[in-house]
């Protein structure tokens, strides 16, 4: 047996995905989950507690995945699930107003005084969907850009030159989706200032917004380069179209003000989802008062949903928040866990892959470029990300089964844990 390996089966694991292939397309309910790009059967999860998971064979691993990203307090933490086992008691949807949604907007606004007034709505998707159809509303325009490599949910008029899964799959952008839905769609590059100035310079007054991952995540991690956002700023307002910040990753991940704080930029629409939802599906859009006025029933902008308000939904987002807000200091510690890992990977590869950290998000991408832009990203060799992330699987350690996919931490994660990843990592490149 290898050194650090763990006796891993998947019997189970395969059982059930077989007999999911039969009902659900491709056997899984979003595609990143069927590990097509990594070439193994996925892990049916049974449970999960803390900072580990436990699938349907008994295999318990180290998850940092956490749900993509909302398990940042780690999973089934003890005061949010006692009060949605308290909520349960009361109804699961009324479809009608409750004081709960009114307690998270406030707090939403609060943290992120950016968003004066918002939304809430029930996935990422639909709050970025929303924004936009805000932003064009609001502007009377109706062209947007987007960048190349930046995921913003499976909303048709964004699903060009996406980022997440869609890079891993055989089709880059989906089937299905008129040419007309995306032809007010335009595509900049990240970090490339020109080609935005010149998307403005050829539509001086038809863009209604930019729309961007402040860090962008769906292409691997992809850090801003200095000034960056701080150029989209001045180039909305210059030609007055909106800066729309896509921050349901990085929404009270990077700091409890998102990257919007963390960066000092403050956008004219935020759009959240995953942490602020505590682990429930839930999404929110928001902004200046006089943005938001536009939406129904005060203004014309129509956008309704009937989960959206959820009273179990905004209850685990409430407490998963006021967890955030009662602890200063869990930021530092996610950041300092994340650095460890990243500089182990950093100093065992070498200069054979490139290791892109931030706050508690962090990608290791099999290239020797330095990555900063899709260019870069797509450059990764993902048949060794797949033997690395097997690698660490058959160790207990459960990482994204994608190499466009983000590394996450949670506060659950401890030292141990860290350490144990760290040598497993060193381990692998030195192998």
């Amino acid at each position: 047996m290898d050194k650090g390996r763990e006796s891993l089966t998947d019997v189970r694991s395969k059982e059930l995905f077989e007999a999911a292939k039969r009902h659900i397309p491709g056997g899984v309910n979003s595609p990143v989950r069927a590990f097509g790009s990594v070439g193994r059967t996925p892990r049916f999860i049974a449970s999960a507690k803390g900072d580990r998971i436990t699938d349907v064979d008994g295999n318990e691993m180290i998850d940092y995945v956490c749900s993509w990203g909302p398990g940042i307090l780690g999973h089934a933490h003890p005061r949010v699930i006692e009060k949605v086992k308290e909520a349960c008691g009361y109804g699961l949807t009324y479809g009608a107003p409750t004081e709960k949604e009114v307690c998270l907007a406030k707090l939403i606004s609060e943290l992120v005084p950016s968003m004066e007034v918002n939304r809430l709505v029930s996935s990422g998707t639909e709050a970025v969907m929303s924004a936009i159809r805000t932003a064009r509303g609001y502007t009377k325009r109706d062209k947007i850009i987007k960048f190349k490599g930046c995921y913003h949910g499976h909303w048709d008029g964004l699903l060009v030159k996406a980022g997440s899964a869609a890079l891993t799959t055989s089709v880059p952008d989906s089937a299905g989706v008129p040419a007309d839905y995306t032809k007010h769609t335009l595509v900049a590059l990240y970090n490339n200032k020109e080609s935005v100035e010149k998307l403005f310079h050829e539509n001086p007054k038809d863009i209604a917004a930019v729309i961007v991952e402040p860090v962008a995540a769906n292409m691997g991690v992809v850090l801003p380069e200095p000034g960056f956002l701080g150029f989209l700023r001045e180039i909305t307002r210059e030609y007055g179209a909106l800066l729309i910040f896509d921050e349901v990753i990085t929404g009270f991940r990077l700091a409890l003000g998102g990257a919007q704080e963390y960066f000092g930029i403050l956008p004219d629409l935020t759009t959240l989802g995953k942490i602020v939802g505590g682990g429930m599906p839930i999404g929110a859009y928001g902004g200046r008062r006089e943005i938001m006025r536009m939406v129904s029933p005060d203004g014309p902008v129509y956008q309704a949903g009937t989960l959206s308000g959820n009273p179990i939904a905004t209850t685990a987002g409430i407490e998963t928040l006021l967890i955030l807000k009662e602890d200063p200091l869990i930021y530092k510690r996610l950041e300092k866990k994340a650095e460890r890992i990243a500089e182990a990977a950093r100093e065992a590869a070498g200069g054979k892959a490139c290791v892109n950290q931030i706050g508690s998000l962090l990608s290791v991408f099999f290239t020797e470029r330095e990555v900063k832009d899709y260019e870069g990203a797509v450059s990764s060799d993902t048949a060794r990300y797949a033997e690395y992330f097997g690698y660490l699987l058959e160790r207990g350690i459960y990482t994204a089964p994608a190499q466009f996919e983000a590394m996450f931490l949670s506060d659950a994660h401890t030292d141990e844990d860290i350490e144990k990843t760290c040598r497993a990592i060193r381990q692998y490149f030195t192998s």
